[in-house]
């Protein structure tokens, strides 16, 4: 099956009606009263734009989950007007880690009844530990959201199960129920890190029942940090922190910007930024708040000398659907078959790095095409205007990076939260982290 990290491997080697209809769940609120601070330059518009898009995402992880387990759906259609859980039954397991943090915000800012959500985080945690299959603590890419069996040619994925976990965290400290607590506990202290070493210097992408580990490896920067982080962290099977000296920093320039990265799109600056929070510390190699920052002002400068039709108001492009199916696309350098299509998450989850342009292009890409690319889940994962196509689809991991960032942009919030974990905060100072 191909995954969004195997295309980029393989890549690399080679070279909706107007406005999200009503729902009754949903209800807009300020968090908690709390007044909201406004960054330099963003508006009180902004954020009002913010949170509808913060609700329409927050919809997804309700109405696109399996009310018997809690496995969120990898896709689903953008133009549903009833809310009905898509008719594909692929789910991920990423899209659920996305989810359960997704259903934090929705309790924080009271968009949905906090039974409902309470009563979807349990359920989740449960399957997930007791009728999930697994290996060794990790979980299969994308399973079957009837019965959690994993689909044919779906690998045991560390990334994705990272992922899942930083959920299951986020619910650990945002709820502090004793029941989700253990839940979550059992579910994090299962995982068997160093086996997913398999004896290497570095973490296995992946594994498979009958030919083993995949030889790809988590060896180089990207959105890797997360999962060495919270295998450091781990209270029964950790890894040593010498392993966080063992994956490489490149550094790429792009005119004026001289930064660390792979050729890699944009997504792999902003996945483990959404719950651990970089900013205003380092560590022996690096800032990489700052870091993510520079790779974000060198894809906005990569697509607008591109010739494409990309301007201030119309940029953005990482790994999602295109014209003709899936595609891992970006840049710097260039990377896949760049047309001119929008990707709104590109921008979205790198909100809080480059607060006004990112709000800036996704309100006028809502101002302008909202009409054919905006449903009852938001934007849709890509399209382009010029050859009048808009995907019909939205992407869990997609909607879940704009949702998550947009928040953290707005309050803080998943950052507060999640950074309460005390082993992750362990881990990172076994690592070197310090204040800037």
């Amino acid at each position: 099956m191909m995954t969004r990290r195997r295309a980029t491997k393989l890549l690399a080697g080679a070279l909706l009606a107007g406005a999200a209809p009503f729902s009754p769940l949903l209800q807009a609120r300020s968090l908690r009263g709390e007044p909201e601070v406004l960054p330099y330059g963003v508006t009180a518009e902004d954020f009002a734009f913010l949170d509808e898009l913060e609700r329409s995402a927050c919809l997804y992880f309700v109405e696109q989950a399996s009310a018997t387990n809690g496995q969120v759906l990898d896709r689903a259609r953008n133009r549903n007007a009833t809310g009905a859980m898509d008719v594909r039954f692929t789910s991920s397991v990423a899209a659920t880690g996305f989810g359960l943090t997704a259903l934090c915000i929705a309790s924080k800012r009271g968009y949905v009844p906090a039974a409902r959500i309470r009563k979807q985080v349990l359920t989740t945690l449960e399957f997930h530990l007791h009728g999930m299959p697994n290996e060794h603590g990790f979980f299969y890419h994308f399973n079957d959201v009837r019965t959690g069996k994993p689909l044919a040619d779906s690998e045991v994925s560390s990334i994705d199960t990272a992922i899942f976990l930083c959920g299951v965290l986020t619910c650990r400290e945002y709820f502090k129920d004793a029941r989700i607590t253990r839940l979550a506990n059992e579910l994090y202290g299962r995982v068997d890190w160093p086996w997913m070493l398999n004896g290497g210097r570095t973490f296995s992408m992946g594994w498979y029942p009958d030919t083993g580990f995949l030889s790809y490896r988590w060896d180089e920067y990207c959105e890797l940090m997360m999962l060495y982080l919270l295998a450091i962290g781990s209270p029964t099977h950790p890894i040593s922190s010498d392993y966080w000296d063992h994956f490489t920093r490149p550094y790429i320039r792009y005119g004026n910007y001289h930064y660390i990265s792979g050729r890699e799109p944009l997504f792999v600056h902003q996945y483990s930024h959404a719950w651990f929070d970089f900013a205003r510390q380092r560590d022996d190699y690096a800032d990489y708040f700052t870091n993510s920052i520079l790779a974000t002002r060198a894809h906005k400068a990569f697509c607008l000398n591109l010739n494409h039709g990309y301007n201030d108001d119309y940029w953005g492009i990482t790994a999602s659907d295109w014209q003709h199916g899936y595609t891992v696309w970006g840049g710097p350098p260039l990377m896949g078959p760049v047309d001119g299509s929008v990707v709104p998450a590109a921008a979205a989850g790198s909100l809080p790095f480059l607060p006004v342009d990112c709000v800036r292009v996704l309100r006028s890409l809502r101002q302008k095409y909202g009409k054919d690319a905006w449903g009852r889940y938001g934007f849709c994962d890509a399209f382009h205007p010029g050859k009048g196509w808009y995907d019909t689809d939205v992407v869990g991991i997609d909607v879940g990076i704009s949702l998550l960032m947009a928040e953290n942009l707005r309050s803080g919030f998943v950052w507060k939260t999640f950074m309460q974990n005390r082993e992750l905060v362990s881990a990172m100072k076994q690592c070197g982290f310090r204040p800037v």
